[in-house]
């Protein structure tokens, strides 16, 4: 086997080793430039402020209402249905129906039937079987049946939006039926 400096002509590799000398000459050069700058050039860093000291507060909130709490929402529902042309106002002055006290998402729609030409929708909450007509209250968000139909169920309720002002939004409730 012959080695790569049997094939190349001799000034060939004459010249190539003159090449590859002069190459390690400016590598030194370069060494030295850069160390030369390393000593020159000092960082100039701006010295970090201390930091602030830090005095906690204390919280006495003890009498206040919790922000989450059923007393803080129902003073504001309260305060809302006071208002002039407000959306709960007269949700507040009538007599709850017993389908409020459960969330619509509890509720299952069974059935439908046909009681003197009106349609009634079979409504299925925590095991027990319930018949609601138009015009009947259910869930949490003070909907209203608006109309019923053999599949579903359809709600008007009164919601607070993003921006805290109560609005009235469509929900429904689809007739469920079961896996086999």
């Amino acid at each position: 086997m012959r080695s790569w400096t049997a094939a190349v002509p001799m000034p060939l590799a004459l010249v190539l080793s003159l090449l590859l000398a002069a190459c390690g000459a400016e590598q030194e050069e370069l060494n030295v430039w850069m160390e030369q700058q390393r000593r020159e050039v000092k960082p100039n860093v701006q010295p970090l402020a201390a930091p602030k000291r830090f005095d906690p507060a204390p919280f006495n909130a003890t009498q206040l209402v919790d922000p989450f709490s059923n007393q803080k929402l129902s003073v504001a529902i309260k305060q809302e249905a006071r208002q002039p042309n407000s959306l709960l106002a007269s949700e507040m002055n009538r007599r709850k129906e017993p389908l409020e006290s459960y969330p619509t998402d509890g509720m299952v729609m069974v059935g439908s039937v046909t009681k003197s030409g009106k349609p009634v929708a079979l409504l299925k909450v925590d095991s027990l079987l319930y018949q609601v007509k138009l015009g009947d209250y259910l869930g949490q968000n003070f909907g209203k049946i608006t109309r019923i139909s053999e599949t579903e169920v359809s709600l008007r309720e009164i919601v607070q939006d993003a921006a805290g002002e109560w609005i009235e939004r469509t929900s429904t409730l689809q007739l469920q039926e079961k896996a086999r």
